[in-house]
């Protein structure tokens, strides 16, 4: 029997070239593993494309619901943003993909797992990274790195499955290099490969309108969350994922989460992007409004660094780490109290605060209002500051000393 390999499969050109490749070059029985991660493409006739190109088999993964619950939770949670722009869309679900493509090479006892991924990108790290962690003793071929791949270009590969008989609905036209999934959708080439070019929105949009075309009527959203997760929506209760689908909505109408970025890779180069993230980007402002009422000073500071630390790792492909497990237990112990209701106005690209409330809030009006109240005394700041400056006034104090020493000298 031959051995199998596990393709990582998306229907496009790239995998549609590699399943040929692959039973040419190694002599594979190729199995395919499509996975759904809510990118709302169509799934249709893509198990008569993978087996017309030589497959055996083809697997499509509906993990929507793990990608939300299991991925996206924790980075909302952590406030993990790479770069202070980027919401991790591309980066969250890759570990996702190669756990499922693990347990399915398992089931079919292949030796192998297949990825597309260039050469110059970060998602050869996530992938191999996360098949490492999972599962050491598989062999793992990254096509474009392999010194059989030879294709070039679209055009050699259109060429490559022409000569095997494949006729593919692929045109060698220029277009966007695109990933999509139920929290974003990344925008790569074309006038975004120089960063002197102003993007073309136009063109380029997918899941909404720039704020200059959002409408001029803003709309007033409000949200609920227990123990840091999102529970619903205007008040309709949701499954995370259902939640994500409708603030994409909102979001997009409203010209929300459109970033523009040039940002620095694993590998050493930077990239310019233009990533789409309306309803995260709308999850993760009404999650950090609750908590800005709940938590307190000093685990507010350490969070915002144990969050930048989250966004590196993650983006980075370590995922399967000790590292993360324990930056997430962290940030877990700081969501007991993240529980409550925020509204907010979206308009034009903004999204506008309109009330947050919590039963855990620390916000105490009786001490934040500029009236007296009961628990503070005005008197006690003087002897604060006396102690909280001391350094500052001694240091002063000995330079005063030194000036004088020096005039006097």
């Amino acid at each position: 029997m031959k051995e199998k390999v596990i393709l990582a499969y998306s229907g496009g050109l790239d995998t549609t070239a590699i399943i040929p490749w692959l039973k040419e070059n190694f002599d594979y029985e190729v199995i395919c593993v499509c996975a759904d991660c809510g990118q709302d493409e169509e799934l249709d006739g893509l198990e008569e494309r993978a087996l017309s190109c030589g497959a055996s088999k083809l697997y499509i993964e509906d993990l929507t619901d793990i990608f939300a619950d299991e991925y996206i939770v924790p980075c909302v949670q952590a406030h993990a943003v790479y770069e202070d722009k980027y919401l991790l869309g591309t980066s969250m679900a890759r570990p996702a993909i190669a756990k499922r493509l693990v347990e399915i090479a398992r089931k079919e006892g292949a030796t192998a797992i297949c990825h597309g991924a260039t050469g110059k990108g970060n998602d050869q790290i996530r992938f191999e990274l996360g098949i490492k962690a999972l599962a050491p003793d598989l062999k793992i071929i990254a096509a474009w790195r392999n010194d059989k791949w030879t294709l070039q270009s679209r055009e050699d590969e259109i060429e490559y499955c022409r000569q095997h008989g494949i006729n593919l609905p692929f045109s060698a036209d220029n277009s966007y290099s695109r990933d999509r999934n139920l929290w974003h959708i990344s925008h790569e080439g074309l006038e975004l490969e120089d960063p002197a070019n102003e993007p073309n929105f136009d063109h380029l949009l997918v899941l909404g309108n720039s704020p200059e075309k959002a409408p001029d009527e803003g709309e007033y959203v409000t949200m609920t969350f227990e123990k840091g997760i999102p529970t619903s929506v205007n008040g309709k209760k949701m499954k995370v994922a259902d939640i994500i689908r409708e603030l994409n909505k909102l979001g997009g109408k409203h010209g929300i989460g459109i970033i523009d970025i040039v940002e620095n890779r694993v590998v050493g180069m930077k990239s310019r992007g233009v990533y789409e993230t309306p309803g995260g980007t709308i999850l993760m402002e009404a999650h950090q409004q609750l908590e800005e009422l709940i938590l307190d000073r000093d685990t507010y500071t350490m969070k915002k660094d144990i969050g930048n630390k989250f966004a590196d790792v993650v983006y980075e492909g370590k995922w399967f780490t000790p590292l993360r497990e324990a930056l997430q237990a962290f940030i877990e112990s700081t969501q007991q109290y993240v529980t409550g209701e925020v509204k907010f106005k979206l308009y034009k690209g903004n999204i506008i605060k309109a009330g947050t409330t919590s039963p855990y809030s620390l916000y105490n009006e009786s001490i934040a209002s500029f009236t007296t109240g009961d628990l503070y005394d005005h008197h006690d700041a003087e002897g604060f500051i006396n102690l909280y400056g001391l350094s500052c006034k001694v240091r002063a104090m000995k330079h005063q000393e030194i000036e004088k020493n020096k005039n006097n000298g």
